[in-house]
């Protein structure tokens, strides 16, 4: 091959192979008696390699480390790991088709694009002017986009819980906590409804280490003013007990 050739085979310019020639990056090949440099594919090889890994953000001193610490290896080693790195894209790429597909299928809502799981459990939920529900909207929402939320599983567990007639009284009730103290005697009795308000069938579906007032629970937490603050993270506590519990019976 010439160098237009092996420029255009991996995806990169002649200047760029010129360039990496100059650094001493790219070792420059054997010249025919036409003074044309013939490249092989083992050239087209480490090129391809030189080319993913500045791609992922390495300076060209750091990737001449790890070419350092390649060398002498077999070509047939060299090229099952590049078709192996090709496939690890090819499905990343896949699956992040499969997530904006699903997304693009979802309604497209002031909260969105949400997962069509997530839209069907808000939508299925009963409207409310809640402050303290609209929050939960928001958060939901938040723990969809970030991959935390527990997934479809999760939504479909909530959706008996979010239809229940009793839980607009709830969010009326924490509605009435914006601004009281951390004192207040509403709070204990509150957190316990709340807690007994979730089925055991919402906390087997939970990701290990959540609810939890720590990491993402606690930037939820200082969403809230105090009261309700204490409250939620009363409620968290609590399941995550439940949780153990649960999970310890059928461990």
């Amino acid at each position: 091959m010439r160098i237009g050739e092996i420029a255009a085979l991996v995806g990169v310019t002649s200047r760029a192979v010129r360039h990496y020639h100059h650094i001493g990056l790219l070792p420059e090949p054997a010249r025919r008696a036409n003074g044309y440099r013939a490249y092989t594919v083992r050239d087209a090889v480490l090129l391809a390699r030189i080319r993913r890994l500045t791609e992922i953000g390495l300076s060209l001193d750091e990737v001449r480390d790890v070419l350092a610490d390649d060398a002498g290896r077999e070509l047939v080693e060299v090229l099952g790991e590049l078709d192996a790195d090709l496939a690890r894209q090819e499905r990343e790429i896949r699956e992040r088709r499969e997530v904006l597909a699903a997304l693009l299928e979802a309604p497209l809502t002031s909260d969105g694009p949400l997962s069509p799981a997530l839209a069907a459990l808000l939508e299925s939920a009963p409207t409310t002017g809640s402050p303290a529900a609209a929050k939960d909207r928001e958060h939901l929402a938040l723990l969809d986009t970030a991959g935390g939320g527990g997934g479809a599983e999760l939504y479909a567990a909530l959706r008996p819980l979010a239809e229940a007639p009793g839980v607009g009284a709830l969010y009326e009730r924490l509605d009435e906590l914006a601004g009281a103290g951390v004192d207040d005697p509403r709070i204990t009795p509150l957190a316990a409804e709340l807690v007994a308000a979730v089925p055991d069938e919402v906390l087997a579906v939970i990701p290990d280490g959540e609810p939890s007032p720590t990491g993402f629970g606690r930037v939820l937490l200082e969403d809230y003013p105090p009261a309700q603050r204490e409250v939620v993270r009363r409620v968290m506590e609590a399941l995550a007990v439940r949780v153990r519990a649960t999970r310890g019976r059928t461990g």
